[in-house]
């Protein structure tokens, strides 16, 4: 959707929607009951233990002023330097700078400055909570488009987090028609929508590799497209606020990622998005969307040989099995073939020492844990996850905890 500049912050050039979107999070909504549209679904897949004990330390305001939907949180956090984007009142930093430790540290970072000073008022309240000798926790306002200007120094994350609140998708909706005409008409199973709703997708990509260490890792959830949109459904107001006409088409990911500089994409996992209005069904034709969970990482280019890992158990909440993404699923002890990409991520990033690594072809590989290569459609995975038993994370041949792909 065409944007108009409005307002400048340092040398990022603020848009109409920045704007609408700061005075509705600062100004209208005060608590999450304000939301006014259920445009998205939280997923079924229940929260890990660990992960929720952590969320109920957290302040009750903290929570109530929390917009967001779904939880995306990446693995093997201890120690780590943890970027959120679009952190708002600060729930998962303060959920975050649990998982991380006292040796970590975890910094939030929004646009609307309300949302800013609920967060910051609890700093000191959640570093006693959590028996810290000082807070972990910082907040800094700027933009996701702008890191660096912001004051956010580059080679300094371990991961970046896309925590986007997913009423920022109805709330462009609400300020570009100026009334409410339509709600529930698209259901996801948990987007943050954060390079979604940015007007320079490749420019929230190229910021959060300049502020990533070599081998650091983007983790985040957002909404793609079966194509490449056409004009009227990408200016269309609706569609745009809905989260669907700001959608990439998912092969573009690919590209902007490799332009970038990451590694390609791994899909971790994806669910379908639904459109239960006719006339948006009329407009978006025989386009489908998905939202789809992907991590891109920080590392060298180059290396093509495959290695066979064995997984310690050492990542805390998936001792027992590591789902990595969804063509590879690590069981303790069980020796894994993984393909060259897999294993310079592997290598280069914070799982170096989960694993142990050895040449490829050398000792007899478990039941489904050949080396899988090549993209994975997230749309095609939608439909293997679909086939599956209720409460199947994943599966199929894209998941070595499928008993079809020993057969």
């Amino acid at each position: 959707m065409a944007e108009e500049s409005s307002v400048r912050l340092g040398g990022f050039v603020d848009t109409t929607t920045h704007v609408d979107v700061k005075d509705y999070y600062g100004k209208v909504l005060k608590k999450s009951a304000d939301l006014m549209s259920n445009a998205c679904v939280t997923p079924a897949k229940s929260v890990p233990a660990f992960i929720r004990r952590a969320l109920e330390k957290v302040h009750p305001e903290v929570t109530d002023r929390y917009y967001g939907c779904g939880l995306v949180v990446p693995e093997c956090l201890e120690g780590c330097r943890v970027l959120d984007l679009g952190s708002g009142s600060g729930r998962d930093c303060y959920m975050l700078s649990q998982l991380v430790g006292e040796t970590g540290h975890v910094t939030g970072i929004d646009m609307t400055e309300d949302q800013l000073d609920v967060a910051r008022t609890y700093v000191d309240h959640h570093a006693k909570e959590f028996g810290y000798k000082e807070s972990n926790v910082s907040f800094v306002q700027g933009y996701i488009e702008a890191l660096t200007e912001a004051g956010l120094e580059k080679n300094s994350f371990d991961i970046i987090m896309c925590e986007v609140n997913y009423s920022l998708c109805f709330i462009c909706f609400c300020f570009v028609t100026k009334e409410i005409k339509l709600k529930a008409l698209i259901f996801c199973h948990s987007s943050n929508c954060v390079v979604n709703l940015s007007p320079d997708k490749k420019r929230v990509l190229a910021e959060a590799y300049s502020v990533l260490k070599d081998g650091g890792e983007l983790y985040f959830s957002d909404v793609y497209s079966s194509g490449r949109l056409t004009e009227e459904i990408k200016n269309h107001k609706v569609l745009w606020g809905e989260c669907l006409g700001g959608a990439l088409w998912w092969k573009d990911l690919l590209q902007l990622a490799e332009e970038v500089g990451f590694s390609p994409p791994r899909l971790v996992t994806a669910s379908v998005i639904t459109v239960d209005n006719k006339e948006l069904q009329d407009i978006l034709g025989d386009f489908k969307f998905v939202s789809a969970t992907y991590r891109l990482f920080k590392v060298p280019k180059g290396n093509t040989k495959p290695s066979q890992v064995i997984y310690n158990g050492s990542i805390t909440g998936v001792e027992d099995s590591f789902q990595f993404d969804c063509q590879y699923t690590f069981k303790v002890d069980n020796v894994v073939e993984v393909d060259g990409e897999v294993a310079t991520i592997l290598t280069q990033s914070r799982f170096m020492d989960d694993f142990t690594f050895q040449p490829a072809g050398g000792r007899s590989v478990s039941c489904g844990a050949l080396t899988k290569a090549g993209i994975v459609d997230p749309f095609e995975l939608v439909l293997q996850l679909e086939k599956q038993s209720p409460g199947s994370a994943t599966g199929g041949c894209c998941s070595t905890q499928s008993a079809a792909c020993c057969k």
